[in-house]
C-alpha cells in the first residue's frame, strides 16, 4: 500500500468514526431525553468507547502523517479545543447534568460544538463561516 493509499484509507476510517461518533451521542442523547432503560444498555456504554478510540487514533496517525498540530496550525487548534468543549458537554448532557432542563442544553451545545468541528474540518479554517 502506497503512502497515499494509506493517507485515503485513514482519513475515510476518521471521517466514519466521526459520522458514527456523533450519531451515536445524538442517539444516546436522544434516549436521555426520554428516559430510555436503553441509555443502560451495555452495547449503548461500551461502544461509544470503542468508535472515540479509533477516532482518536486515526486523527493523531493522520496529524502525524501530514506534519500537522495543535499551536501550529490554527485549524487543528480549534478542533482540539472544540472537541474538548465538546466532550465536556457531553458529559454534562449525559452524566452530570442535575436536571433535564441543564441535560438537554448541554446536549443542544454539544451538537452545535460537533456542527463547529465538522465545518473546521471541511474549510481547514478556524472561522468556518468567515
Amino acid at each position: 500500500m502506497s503512502a497515499a493509499e494509506a493517507y485515503l484509507a485513514v482519513r475515510a476510517l476518521h471521517v466514519g468514526c466521526a459520522a458514527l461518533s456523533v450519531a451515536g451521542f445524538a442517539a444516546r442523547g436522544a434516549l436521555m431525553l426520554a428516559d430510555s432503560r436503553w441509555l443502560g444498555a451495555r452495547f449503548v456504554r461500551v461502544a461509544p468507547h470503542v468508535v472515540d478510540t479509533v477516532l482518536l487514533a486515526s486523527a493523531l496517525w493522520l496529524a502525524w502523517f501530514l506534519g500537522q498540530g495543535p499551536f501550529v496550525h490554527a485549524w487543528i487548534t480549534a478542533k482540539v479545543l472544540a472537541l474538548l468543549a465538546y466532550i465536556v458537554l457531553g458529559m454534562i448532557a449525559l452524566r452530570r447534568g442535575r436536571t433535564k432542563t441543564v441535560r438537554a442544553a448541554a446536549f443542544g451545545a454539544a451538537l452545535a460544538v460537533a456542527a463547529y468541528i465538522v465545518a473546521v474540518a471541511l474549510t481547514r479554517d478556524a472561522t468556518p463561516w468567515s
